[in-house]
């Protein structure tokens, strides 16, 4: 057997072990329950073992598996804090680390990327990566510019090299495949994610990030929008490969040690960074950045946001949509009918259902909640009130929530907005986000 197939075989064995764990935990709990053990001690004994293990497993790999794990891990802020404690370390481990490729498969994908000539473009190349991701990894390198003229050196430019896995469309197929049958495993940890539709829209996103040289013409429109911003920095491309890509060098803090380790300062000015890229991306540069974990954005020293992967994105050419800040704004200022009525024309509500227009702006009003005043910090605490009032089968919220629809359109924008508030809700972020959203969403800001 080839190194490939082992892999694959080794891979689909740990995913694989994953439900028949679950189903020893369920039967375990059945045991527990015959001889009078609480119900609720039994759930959350499952929900904390069935959870160390699907992120322990998903830690372990690459592909679909790890990528998965990366976009779920932004949602841990939602999960009750007994059960978060003890494996939010091994998430932030998700955002930030994976197996390192060995060296002379890296060679080799340089080669045949870059030419067999591919040394010569470096002065220097690393060996060792510098960071992984579900995909590829990066190394550190120093690119030879040409010179400005004949005879002169070359200049030097510290640079990222991020190389493709071999074999990793492959692997992003057969992962997604293995995790579809997964569903309610994750329903065990937290009722309110439906990962069918998450899987789905990966699925739908595998050949745009695997092709590097799309992401480095999806990366060159975002450092020209961005270029000599004071706020948000996007490094240049210097050369891209369909399985290569080589960006400029970032250095900077991680978003993930500012959310460990930074001052309250330091994380309420990162989440304020995050806001403004989210809201103002789609109308400087017509495009979503879609990876909102914290393994892709720095902090740098001057104090910009530097945002350093863009294989994900949200084609948006004419901007947000404006009827997301015109149905907030109307919705903030108490006009109900006119919120069903617009929800009713963008499609999340069914032509042929009657609501009750103020018991749906009262569902509403909770989630806008961080624009509604001056100032709103993100907390995790506030994210788990609100799972909890949207996923509580008995409660109004989540009844009225089965009568809405998510029109495909909006499937990435939620998405992506939904994992914006999980990281604000990590770094525990207070800002003026309301000031934001007038700057930069269409028909939110109030009208004179």
């Amino acid at each position: 057997m080839t190194d490939i197939p082992r892999r694959a075989a080794s891979r689909t064995a740990k995913l694989a072990a994953l439900p028949l764990g679950f189903a020893g935990r369920a039967a375990l709990g059945l045991g527990k329950r015959a001889v009078g053990i609480a119900s609720d001690v039994i759930s959350a004994d499952i929900q904390q073992r069935t959870a160390e293990q699907i992120f322990s497993v998903l830690g372990q790999l690459k592909g679909g598996a790890m990528k998965f794990g990366q976009a779920l891990s932004v949602f841990e802020a939602a999960l009750p804090e007994e059960m978060a404690g003890p494996y939010r370390q091994a998430l932030t481990k998700l955002q930030e680390a994976a197996p390192p490729m060995p060296v002379a498969n890296v060679h080799k994908a340089l080669a045949e990327q870059l030419g067999p000539d591919w040394r010569d473009r470096f002065a220097e190349f690393d060996d060792g990566p510098a960071a992984a991701a579900s995909i590829g990894q990066v190394h550190r390198a120093v690119w030879k510019l040409p010179p400005a003229r004949r005879n002169a050196k070359p200049k030097l430019l510290p640079v990222a090299v991020k190389v493709q896995y071999p074999g990793a469309g492959d692997a992003l197929i057969s992962d997604l495949k293995q995790l579809s049958r997964l569903a309610g495993m994750f329903k065990i940890i937290q009722p309110g994610i439906d990962v069918k539709p998450l899987l789905a829209e990966l699925r739908e996103r595998i050949t745009e990030e695997l092709d590097y040289e799309m992401e480095a013409e999806t990366q060159r429109a975002f450092a020209e929008a961005y270029r000599d911003d004071p706020e948000i920095f996007v490094p240049r491309v210097v050369a891209s490969a369909p399985r290569v890509l080589v960006t400029e060098w970032v250095d900077g803090t991680p978003l993930a040690d500012v959310i460990t380790g930074g001052s309250p300062a330091e994380r309420d000015e990162a989440g304020r960074l995050m806001a403004v890229l989210h809201f103002s991306a789609p109308g400087r540069a017509g495009l979503l950045h879609a990876d909102p974990h914290p393994g892709n954005f720095r902090i740098l020293p001057d104090g910009r946001l530097g945002v350093i992967d863009f294989g994900a994105v949200a084609r948006l050419p004419e901007g947000h949509p404006e009827p997301i800040g015109r149905l907030v704004r109307l919705a903030l200022d108490g006009q109900a009918q006119a919120v069903v009525d617009g929800l009713r024309d963008e499609g999340f509500v069914k032509g042929t259902d009657d609501l009750d227009a103020q018991a749906l702006l009262d569902f509403l009003l909770p989630m806008i909640e961080p624009v509604s005043a001056e100032r709103f910090r993100f907390t995790r605490s506030w994210l788990r009130s609100e799972a909890t009032r949207l996923t509580n089968p008995r409660g109004p919220a989540y009844q009225l929530s089965r009568r809405l629809n998510l029109p495909p359109s909006y499937l990435l924008i939620h998405r992506v907005t939904l994992g914006s508030i999980g990281v604000l809700c990590q770094l525990e972020a207070e800002a003026s986000y309301r000031e934001i959203l007038e700057k930069w969403l269409p028909g939110f800001a109030p009208v004179a």
